[in-house]
């Protein structure tokens, strides 16, 4: 069983339908009781970072979440939040990675011009972990961000739109993607697919 953690950041219908088409089992709960039950635990989320942690903080599940040895699975606003600090509210997130996420203004080169937020299909590279076995390096993904993580030793996937950023991240049982795994048509769903069926 999936237990999709809510704590009101929307994003939710999408994910569901990935997983209905997967064939996966899955609860939406924010009681801690519930998700322990659960095999494996996806935390999407749009929206902006300082009310995100505020929710999760409400409702018990930050520590909830630093605390689990399931396979975890954040998705956009649900991968910074696995990061340590984000510049968007300027608050601390759950610390998971070491990495930090920062307005894309705040990292390119003031000669180049973004649209921002950066919406629609990129391509990930340095592709690693099992999360990515049946995805070739150059993949096509569906982002809708405004703020990314920088890169380091947690990085899984690279993308670049005026600077290079995390794209996936991962460290023990905690993974994250940027990008819109549910929205990316077949490779996402092979993405879903291999978090659902491999031992992390």
């Amino acid at each position: 069983m999936i237990g999709i953690i809510d704590y009101g950041a929307g994003n939710i219908r999408s994910v569901e339908n990935a997983l209905k088409r997967l064939g996966a089992g899955y609860v939406l709960a924010s009681d801690i009781e519930t998700l322990s039950g659960c095999d494996r635990l996806l935390l999407p989320g749009v929206g902006e970072a300082r009310w995100a942690m505020d929710r999760l903080r409400e409702k018990g599940l930050a520590d909830f979440i630093r605390g689990t040895s399931k396979p975890l699975l954040g998705i956009c606003l649900g991968m910074q939040l696995l990061c340590s600090w984000s510049e968007e509210g300027d608050v601390d997130c759950l610390g998971i990675m070491e990495n930090k996420v920062r307005h894309f203004r705040s990292v390119t080169p003031e000669n180049v011009r973004l649209k921002i937020p950066h919406v629609g299909w990129n391509s990930i590279s340095s592709l690693k972990t099992d999360l990515f076995r049946d995805v070739p390096d150059g993949a096509y993904m569906y982002f809708v961000h405004s703020y990314c993580a920088d890169i380091g030793p947690d990085t899984i996937a690279v993308t670049e739109y005026g600077t290079r950023f995390s794209s996936a991240l991962r460290k023990g049982n905690f993974m994250g993607c940027q990008f819109h795994p549910e929205k990316s048509g077949d490779m996402g769903e092979r993405i879903l697919a291999a978090f659902l069926r491999t031992g992390f």
